[in-house]
């Protein structure tokens, strides 16, 4: 492989690095037009893999913007949808303060390289020639390649008795019902552990002999688990005070819900925000079957015909600041809406985290029966990695 095939930088002797020569990218993999929508966005940032990036050039090929997953979250939390053109999420980048981005020349020794990533809060950087055809991408792991993720624990909440789902539930706790033949809460624990989580708490209560059997310590699935036995249940939130004060972010996930969702996304999300809690959030439309009349006082000022209403409604999954537990009491009832509201009346930041991965929550029969079907359609694409 010859030295226009690989990606390599050097430093100048102040940084501790050690950098990695790796295959160089495929650009044009990762470039799409201003004019491409945000779902063919999305697809670009995915298959770009660990740069989470894509690159938006113009018919030459030279750099216009670049798009990364926070801009695209950010771009549904305004209202966007996966149709709407890739241009108006850079409008809506226009409007941040750094709305341009950030860029290298060829030869950047990875100090300089380093200082840009700090600096503008960013974690790869386009190699650009005066041109504005883009060489390359650096990342802050190639520059770091020994670099580990912030530590990062896990609470499933397991301890529900699963009455919505009843008879299946009679004698079965809702996570182990079967899902394409391995329990519900194994695709949870599953996709923890692909992520990069380690350390999962389990929150039992109903028929918790039976999780527990199951996991025993995690080891047998890559994981070390301990278990939060609920003698009454306490809620979505107060279980969490049978467990010691963390002291790292814990990022809490209902045993009922199926998802692809990026874990480590939502944490980097988390802190660039600097949130003490971040809830994972879900587009969810209703469809009124009736004229709506708007009207002040008797004065009809509006009628709209049927329309959709689209709501960001709670997806079950959080992270939380080790101090957000000083809100929380052992032993009494507390559900998460509660201590969600508790934050805000005391001005604490709590921050939504839109889903735009595959989820879905196993609450009623017929969420049952399309959990099976998706995961047999391959709709349900859990990262599983070796243990």
């Amino acid at each position: 492989m010859g030295p226009d095939d690989t990606f390599s930088v050097q430093g100048n002797g102040s940084t501790d690095v050690r950098v990695r020569t790796r295959p160089r990218t495929d650009v044009s993999a990762i470039s799409i037009s201003p004019n491409a929508t945000i779902e063919q966005a999305i697809a670009c940032i995915d298959l770009s893999g660990s740069l989470s990036i894509a690159l938006i050039v113009d018919d030459d090929g030279r750099l216009l913007n670049t798009i990364t997953d926070g801009d695209v979250r950010r771009g549904l939390l305004a209202g966007l949808a996966l149709a709407d053109s890739v241009s108006v999420l850079i409008a809506i980048k226009s409007s941040m303060p750094h709305p341009l981005p950030v860029t290298a020349p060829p030869g950047a020794d990875a100090d300089t390289l380093l200082h840009l990533m700090s600096a503008r809060a960013v974690r790869q950087i386009p190699i650009v020639k005066e041109d504005g055809q883009v060489l390359d991408v650096v990342t802050f792991d190639d520059l770091h390649p020994d670099h580990q993720p912030p530590a990062l624990q896990a609470v499933v909440m397991a301890g529900g008795f699963g009455t919505r789902l009843a008879p299946l539930t009679e004698h079965t706790p809702k996570p182990m019902l079967p899902v394409d033949g391995r329990p519900l809460i194994e695709h949870v624990v599953e996709q923890l552990r692909a992520t990069g989580v380690k350390k999962i708490n389990i929150s039992t209560h109903y028929r918790a002999e039976q999780i527990m059997g199951h996991f025993g310590d995690g080891s047998d699935f890559g994981v070390d688990i301990s278990y939060i036995q609920e003698d009454t249940p306490l809620g979505t939130a107060g279980a969490l005070g049978l467990m010691s004060v963390p002291n790292e972010p814990v990022l809490v996930i209902n045993g009922d819900v199926l998802t692809d969702i990026d874990f480590q996304a939502m944490h980097c999300y988390h802190q660039k925000l600097g949130a003490v809690m971040t809830v994972a959030v879900r587009r969810y439309a209703v469809q009124v079957p009736y004229g709506v009349i708007e009207s002040e006082g008797a004065d009809i000022q509006r009628l709209r015909e049927k329309p959709q209403l689209d709501f960001f409604v709670n997806a079950g999954i959080y992270l939380l600041e080790p101090e957000v537990y000083r809100h929380i009491t052992v032993g009494k009832h507390l559900n998460m809406t509660d201590l969600i509201e508790t934050l805000i009346a005391q001005g604490q930041r709590v921050v939504s985290f839109p889903v735009r991965e595959y989820w879905l929550d196993i609450g009623q029969p017929a969420d049952y029966e399309r959990a099976q079907t998706d995961a047999k359609n391959g709709k349900h694409r859990a990262r599983v990695a070796p243990v």
